[in-house]
């Protein structure tokens, strides 16, 4: 009888594990950004940043085994060949093998990083058989975002002023209007700009596009958990450069369903002049900034 009951608690105990295993794997991803004393990247929630991450660690494994390699050979000299244990050196002024050596070993290295790198590269530039489509365009000081396989839904996200800020919204980091994905899906998003040279980051989806006046960019992004995930411009576009963020809200495709509907009633009934009287609450003004 005492081994069944110890049979069933430990039944119990792993069904338990694998509850809360479950309810981690698949909880929301929560807010994703920066953290005091944070000394990593941030956790990847898109295959492209798991991509980015590996090859972070391959190339992190080989300068920490060519650092040691260096500090061990420097320590060996300079115990082997040093003044007292050598008075009078040898005069050997070449070494066919340790020539070639020096040359091809740092060829293959190089070598090793670039396969995984054009890899990389190639495989965030194009979104092959993406479920919809995202225009981005960047604005002194704003973005502004297109869903054109829903109609002519436009709408621009400006940063929320410090004085407006309710409990738990990050500042610098908090928009009045979001960009809304849906979770699971491959989605194809096209950078440009307006003005001057801005760029759409996002760190813990693996999305870096400039946005380029006269150009349009490409690269996608499939995100795998619900969440919120903020990014900023990270191009030096001048004055408020630190002031247009990147937040994005991804939901089920269900629920981004819900919000097509909703996103088409409410911007639909936007005033044209209401973006440029938010921007001008939320950008101080050049005289402000001088000291």
């Amino acid at each position: 009888m005492q081994s069944v009951m110890q049979s069933v608690r430990r039944i119990s105990a792993q069904v338990s594990l694998a509850g809360v295993v479950a309810a981690l794997t698949c909880a929301p991803a929560m807010a994703q950004q920066p953290r005091p004393w944070e000394m990593a990247m941030q956790p990847a929630f898109s295959p492209v940043k798991q991509h980015v991450i590996a090859l972070h660690d391959l190339v992190l494994v080989i300068i920490t085994a060519i650092t040691v390699l260096v500090a061990g050979l420097l320590a060996y000299v300079m115990v082997r060949f040093n003044t007292k244990r050598n008075p009078d050196p040898s005069s050997v002024s070449h070494n066919t093998v340790l020539e070639i050596a020096w040359t091809l070993i740092p060829v293959l290295i190089l070598v090793i990083i670039a396969i995984p790198s054009f890899r990389l590269v190639y495989y965030e530039d194009h979104a092959e058989n993406p479920a919809m489509t995202i225009k981005v365009t960047g604005h002194q000081w704003y973005w502004s975002y297109d869903y054109p396989d829903y109609g002519d839904l436009h709408f621009d996200s400006y940063i929320v002023p410090d004085k407006d800020l309710k409990p738990g919204q990050p500042r610098l980091l908090t928009v009045d209007n979001q960009l809304v994905l849906p979770v699971g899906e491959k989605i194809r998003i096209l950078t440009t700009s307006a003005d001057v040279i801005h760029s759409f980051f996002i760190p813990s989806l693996g999305v870096q596009r400039y946005a380029i006046p006269g150009r349009t960019i490409e690269t996608w992004v499939e995100i795998t958990k619900p969440g919120n995930f903020y990014g900023e411009c990270n191009q030096i576009c001048g004055m408020n450069h630190s002031r247009m963020p990147i937040s994005i809200h991804a939901v089920s495709p269900t629920e981004f369903k819900q919000w097509l509907t909703d996103a088409k009633a409410k911007f639909a009934e936007d005033a044209p002049s209401a973006g440029r009287v938010r921007l001008a609450e939320a950008v101080p003004s050049p005289l402000s900034s001088q000291h």
